[in-house]
């Protein structure tokens, strides 16, 4: 980081050092005028975890029985976060007994005599936010069998949090910060008593925001699914609390809610989760249900195109490709180079799927996931479509990418199609890459066809001292597809196709014309894990040696796998493994 930008976050730091001091000295609150019920979703086996001195958070795993959170050693600046931000406290709640809850209130109060005078990196608008959501929403188990003064204590610490909100929501980041902010804001305003006086302001913020950061398709400028998944969740609830306060959600907000469900929709697999594209994951199990349960908004997008990504739902089967350019520089910090990547799942298991953030692992890890290698895609000559960039504050962009990717989706009489291409190979090599997919009604069937052209005399140019540097041996490209680690992978045919045996029992067979079909090494990388998970995937290889080159595959189920497959093995292990 540059001495300008320490200075910056060192000034920022001590604002909100000094509006928390500040806030100490306004009106408290002394009871609740009402009492949200809790809608975070925690897990019952992390809970369990957590109160035996097992802390998972932020991709770190340090085992500390009977040791109070607050003395344990903060890995690095996320790992403090999640600390402070209190997140954890859902796992306590969805445990339930009485460990979980001694430890809940042992930790929140200690939280108080040790930072919650301004002290801390918990004093952010994003990390208040956050905390008071988890705070009023589970204070009745936090409560529980606590004498009048430690309630007393409890209260005067959540009105000095929103009192803090009220001066420094504004500097937070724009987007998922901000919005956690105001959502916070807006709990502490329509529960506590003598808070109420937030309430407008916090609502004016809001509102402004889903203007600005929510767009016409009911998208983000990250492209991240689990980010706009986060968006919609904070939104549902905020509008949830106002209307049992009898107060009414404006028209922005209601609005950006019916925006957003029917894009979530769109990425969506047929298994619940999310399609793990620019750094978002699978999303928290049921999360995503209960959320657009809670919106009550039914709509689909009719032409399945959402936020720069195309969804093929068939039978029991659906194909999400991402369709659009790289976010833009500014919204790129964590974006991926993507383009025309897809995931596949059949039924409650996924198939074909990126490798996913490494960002929970290291800046190598985080790197390697956001190459284009790491997606299931064309790759031309070992190379990336999109560049990274670094800032004076060694902050990654997105720089260089594809800069037009048309797109035309169309069905025919027996199956959806797809087709679309992009430029990011144009600069260097005068190749436009294009991926055709049919997916046929049933589901069973998806073909493949992916193209390298050169379409005008300057591309050909290019292309052609691209060549000369090979010898005319051509350019190599490879097409991946990453494989999620319950699939169990053969090489099948002589060699001529690979098996591919889901958990539920099914086969799907992956073929290819005229390329080499091999199976290589790779991994799944999942934030809630404390290392990669070790997987496959199938790479078709080929040379690009004249104006056009032409790759077809294909996946399909042999004629003997039954329609309906009867699948009641359970979801993958916990997360938490030791």
């Amino acid at each position: 980081m540059s001495f300008s930008n320490d200075l910056s976050a060192r000034y920022t730091q001590l604002l909100n050092r000094l509006a928390a001091r500040r806030a100490a000295l306004g009106r408290s609150s002394t009871a609740f005028i009402a009492q949200p019920e809790p809608r975070t979703i925690g897990s019952f086996a992390r809970g369990k975890q957590l109160s035996a001195g097992n802390f998972l958070l932020a991709g770190h795993l340090l085992q500390r029985p009977d040791t109070s959170m607050w003395d344990l050693p903060t890995p690095e600046h996320a790992f403090a976060q999640a600390l402070h931000g209190f997140g954890w406290l859902d796992d306590l709640v969805a445990a339930g007994g009485v460990p979980e809850r001694d430890c809940a209130q042992q930790w929140l109060w200690a939280w108080i005599d040790r930072f919650g005078n301004g002290q801390g990196p918990g004093w952010s608008p994003d990390l208040a936010g956050r905390r008071l959501i988890r705070w009023i929403s589970h204070a009745l188990f936090l409560l529980n069998g606590q004498p009048a003064e430690a309630s007393h204590v409890f209260h005067r610490s959540l009105a000095m949090q929103t009192n803090f909100l009220a001066r420094r929501w504004k500097a937070s980041a724009p987007g998922i910060s901000r919005f956690e902010a105001l959502t916070g804001l807006i709990y502490a305003s329509t529960s506590l008593e003598g808070m109420e006086r937030h309430f407008e302001p916090a609502v004016a913020g809001l509102d402004k925001e889903c203007r600005e950061q929510i767009d016409q398709q009911g998208g983000l400028p990250t492209r991240n699914p689990e980010e706009l998944l986060d968006v919609f969740t904070l939104l549902t609830w905020a509008s949830v609390v106002m209307g049992q306060s009898r107060r009414q959600v404006s028209d922005a907000h209601w609005h950006a809610i019916k925006r957003i469900a029917p894009t979530l929709r769109t990425l969506r697999h047929t298994d619940g989760g999310l399609a793990r594209f620019h750094g978002g994951g699978r999303g928290l199990d049921g999360r995503l249900d209960y959320a657009l349960a809670n919106s009550g908004v039914k709509t689909r997008k009719p032409n399945g195109l959402s936020m720069g990504f195309s969804r093929l739902s068939a039978g029991r089967s659906s194909v999400i490709v991402d369709v659009a350019p790289p976010p833009p520089r500014r919204a790129s910090s964590e974006a991926h180079a993507s383009t025309l990547a897809l995931e596949m799942t059949s039924g409650r298991r996924p198939i074909l799927v990126n490798c996913g953030s490494g960002a929970s692992f290291g800046i190598d890890w985080r790197r390697a996931g956001r190459s284009t290698p790491s997606h299931s895609t064309l790759t031309l000559n070992d190379q990336s479509s999109a560049m990274l960039d670094a800032d004076a504050n060694k902050h990654e962009y997105m720089v260089k990418g594809p800069t037009s990717v048309p797109i035309e989706v169309t069905q025919t009489s027996d199956k959806h199609r797809l087709e679309a291409g992009h430029n990011g190979y144009v600069r260097d090599y005068g190749l436009t890459h294009v991926r055709k997919l049919e997916l046929s009604f049933d589901g069973r069937s998806l073909v493949g066809e992916d193209m390298l052209f050169a379409i005008d005399d300057a591309d050909k140019e290019t292309f052609e001292a691209a060549l000369d540097k090979t010898a005319l041996k051509g350019l190599p490209f490879n097409v991946r597809f990453h494989l999620h680690p319950d699939v169990d992978v053969s090489i099948d045919m002589g060699g001529n196709a690979v098996s591919l045996a889901l958990m539920s029992g099914e086969v799907w067979l992956l073929r290819a014309d005229d390329a080499d079909i091999v199976v290589e090494p790779s991994v799944y990388l999942e934030k809630t894990r404390l290392k990669p998970r070790a997987t496959k995937q199938v790479v078709l290889k080929g040379r690009a040696k004249t104006y056009v080159s032409r790759l077809r595959w294909s996946m399909s189920k042999p004629q003997e796998t039954p329609v309906g497959v009867r699948d009641l093995a359970q979801n993958d292990l916990d997360p938490i493994e030791f």
